[in-house]
């Protein structure tokens, strides 16, 4: 079934008089355009002219291509919580069980969105499913120092339960806390100097255990290494359960452990230490919390880096209406795509691929 049926029940806000165009075909032409490398407005016509026989197999375009200020125009004027909706349908429906999952939040920038002020530059939260590689919503916020409402948002929207949720230390807080308890959730987050008396007692609790009980830390104490590209990167893992000697858990909800991570990175021989902690709702499971710890970093790696460097969403220009939001939820939608086709090859080539050869590009849409 193609993504494009989720679409159909949103709204169209244009008069009867200037709907020459269908706003299902737009929007078909939209995602697989930019399947296909198109980056703007100009692209997005030009693919659609260049290739109109293909895409009538699929709607009707009765009447043509438009114009590329039509389609920015259209584009636009979209209701982004209402299309974020249709995409989180089409994401619910094709989404895999893979038991429990490592959903990662973080926020991204677009830094050549700005009209006028570059604050006004889109910033949005993402929320990413590590193992399946899929982004499952994204949202606007008004600033980076605005995420955490957007988080919470996201949140009360997705389906968190039999899930671990991670996030950087911003969002460490108790109401998250609470919030991902209630969907059924559990957490993972990095706690920083924004909770600066719980760093503290972690800190403490650490140093204490490994004072007065050595042999009981090193059962909670799990190494891993890894090497590559002229580097080694050693990684010590400590999970300790909360216990009524952590004054700071009260108020955290479903608070079952902290985690001390020290991470030793060896670079031509020249060595260099941090250390970071974690709280979590999740028991002592040393090779599980080192799991999702490690894998909150592939939003970065795999979501925003393809964003990035496949899709040129850092480059993108575009800024008119509501299009920067809704383009940035069809470069997702066409991510996810490419992601979930059978096709071997990275995200570059299968865009390549599509771009190339009609029998790729309908592979890719309708796997």
């Amino acid at each position: 079934m193609s993504f494009i049926t989720h679409f159909d029940n949103l709204e169209d806000t244009r008069s009867h008089i200037n709907k020459k165009h269908e706003l299902l075909d737009i929007i078909f032409l939209t995602v697989v355009a930019i399947l296909s490398g198109a980056e703007g407005w100009k692209d997005i016509k030009q693919f659609g002219d260049s290739k109109l026989e293909w895409l009538r197999q699929f709607r009707d375009f009765e009447a043509g291509i438009p114009v590329d200020d039509t389609i920015a125009r259209i584009i636009s004027r979209l209701e982004p919580s209402a299309l974020l909706s249709c995409f989180m349908s089409w994401v619910n429906e094709i989404r895999e069980s893979n038991g429990q999952s490592v959903i990662a939040f973080d926020g991204k920038t677009l830094r050549h969105s700005f009209y006028g002020d570059r604050k006004t530059a889109l910033h949005s939260v993402s929320a990413y499913a590590v193992e399946q590689g899929l982004v499952l919503a994204q949202r606007k916020s008004l600033s980076k120092k605005n995420e955490v409402s957007t988080v919470l948002e996201l949140i009360e929207l997705l389906e968190l339960k039999g899930h671990v949720m991670t996030a950087d230390a911003m969002h460490c807080l108790k109401k998250v806390t609470l919030a991902v308890d209630k969907k059924g959730g559990d957490y993972a987050l990095q706690v920083k100097d924004n909770q600066g008396k719980l760093a503290n007692e972690i800190k403490a609790y650490f140093h204490k255990v490994r004072r007065d009980a050595p042999e009981e830390l090193k059962k909670h104490t799990l190494s891993l290494t890894n090497d590559g590209h002229g580097r080694v990167e050693h990684r010590q893992y400590v999970q300790l359960p909360v216990t009524e000697w952590l004054e700071q858990r009260k108020g955290w909800s479903n608070l079952k452990s902290v985690i001390e991570v020290t991470r030793t990175r060896y670079i031509n021989e020249k060595a260099s230490s941090e250390t970071a902690y974690y709280i979590s709702s999740l028991e002592v499971d040393l090779p599980r919390i080192a799991k999702v710890i490690r894998s909150h970093w592939a939003i970065e790696n795999a979501s925003h880096w393809a964003l990035d460097v496949t899709f040129k969403e850092d480059e993108s220009r575009i800024r008119r209406g509501d299009a920067p939001e809704n383009m940035a939820t069809f470069r997702r939608l066409a991510m996810n795509l490419a992601r979930l086709s059978p096709l071997k090859d990275s995200i570059k080539g299968k865009l390549k691929q599509a771009a190339w050869s009609d029998d790729a590009r309908e592979k890719l849409i309708f796997g």
